[in-house]
C-alpha cells in the first residue's frame, strides 16, 4: 500500500452499496474511498461499516489508493467507524478521510483514536494517512493549522457541495459555479487550501462536479483546479475517469520539453563547472526557477507514467 501515492482521479463509492463496491474494484482510478458520510443515510451506518470490512478483505481494487471516509466529529458516528473499520481491516487502508474538518484539534483528535486503534489491532502506528475536507468557512479560516495538525496528513481536500451552502452561494449545482457572479467564486477558496497543502508537503485535491452527464463542464472545473496546480480530482462516475486521468496529467509535449529543458541545464551547467546561471531552450529564458517548474512537470508525469 502506499498512502502517499498518486491522485488524479478518486471515486467516491457508497459503502453502503455491494453493487458499487463491486463496480468500483475494475476502475482505473488512483485512489478511491469507501464513503461511510454523506452517501450512506444514518439508517444503514452501522451495517455499511460491516460491509466496507467485508469488502476491503474480499479481494483486491484496481486502485492503488485504497481510502475510507469516515463521518465527522460533528456527528455520533465518528468512533465507531475507525474502530470497527480499522480494526476489522486496518491493513488494508491506505488513509481515512476526514470530513468537515473545522481545525486542528479535531486533526489531532483522530491522529490519537486512530494510534490507539492501530496498536489494538497490531498495525504499524502512523500507517494509516489522513486526508481531510475543507468545506465551511470555519474549515478555510483554519486551513493553514489544519495542515501542520498532524504527521499522517496526506492530502487536503475541497468540499465545494458543503463549503457552497455554508457561504449561502447561489445555485443547486455541486462544484458549478453559482449563478449569476460574473468571475470564478471558487479562485480563493481554491488558492488557500492550494497554499496551505503545498507549504506543507501535501497534496491538493478538487472535490465533485455532481452532473455527471455533464462531461464538457466537468472538463473545465477540473482544468480550472489542475491550471491552478492541484494534484486531481473526485469523480462519480465511470464516465468522469478518463478525462480526469487526462486533465491531470501532464500534456505530452509539456513532458517533453521539460526533459530537454533539464538535460540542456544539466549540460550547461557541466560545461561551465557548475557556473551556468541560464540558458536559452526554444527561445526562452530559463533559470532555476524554470528548472524547477521543468522538474515539477517531469516528476507529475513520472508519477503518472509517462
Amino acid at each position: 500500500m502506499s498512502k502517499a501515492g498518486t491522485r488524479r482521479t478518486v471515486l467516491a463509492v457508497p459503502g453502503s452499496s455491494d453493487r458499487f463496491i463491486a463496480k468500483a474494484r475494475t476502475l482505473p482510478v488512483d485512489a478511491i474511498f469507501l464513503d461511510l458520510e454523506d452517501a450512506v443515510a444514518p439508517a444503514v451506518k452501522a451495517e455499511s461499516r460491516a460491509r466496507i470490512v467485508a469488502a476491503l478483505l474480499d479481494g483486491e481494487f484496481a486502485a492503488p489508493v485504497v481510502t475510507v471516509r469516515v463521518n465527522g466529529w460533528e456527528t455520533p458516528w465518528t468512533y465507531a467507524d475507525v474502530v470497527e473499520v480499522v480494526l476489522g481491516a486496518g491493513a488494508k487502508i491506505d488513509a481515512l478521510v476526514l470530513p468537515k474538518t473545522q481545525d486542528a484539534t479535531q486533526v489531532k483528535a483522530l491522529d490519537l483514536l486512530l494510534t490507539q486503534v492501530e496498536q489494538t489491532a497490531g498495525l504499524t502506528v502512523g500507517g494509516i494517512g489522513l486526508e481531510v475536507q475543507i468545506e465551511d468557512a470555519n474549515g478555510l479560516l483554519h486551513v493553514a493549522e489544519i495542515a501542520q495538525a498532524s504527521e499522517r496528513l496526506v492530502s487536503l481536500v475541497y468540499g465545494p457541495g458543503d463549503f457552497m451552502a455554508s457561504l449561502g452561494m447561489g445555485g443547486l449545482q455541486v462544484g458549478a459555479q453559482p449563478q449569476g457572479y460574473p468571475a470564478d467564486a471558487f479562485h480563493h477558496v481554491l488558492m488557500s487550501i492550494l497554499v496551505a497543502a503545498r507549504a506543507n508537503g501535501l497534496q491538493a485535491i478538487d472535490g465533485p462536479y455532481v452532473a455527471i452527464r455533464d462531461l464538457a463542464g466537468f472538463r473545465a472545473s477540473a482544468s480550472a483546479s489542475a491550471a491552478l496546480g492541484y494534484d486531481g480530482k473526485w469523480v462519480l462516475h465511470p464516465d468522469q475517469v478518463a478525462a480526469g486521468n487526462q486533465i491531470f496529467t501532464p500534456k505530452a509535449a509539456d513532458f517533453e520539453r521539460a526533459s530537454r529543458i533539464m538535460a540542456a541545464y544539466a549540460q550547461a551547467a557541466t560545461l561551465a563547472g557548475g557556473a551556468v546561471g541560464a540558458i536559452v531552450v526554444d527561445d526562452e529564458m530559463i533559470d532555476e526557477a524554470g528548472v524547477k517548474l521543468a522538474a515539477a512537470i517531469l516528476a507529475r508525469g513520472k508519477a503518472a507514467g509517462l
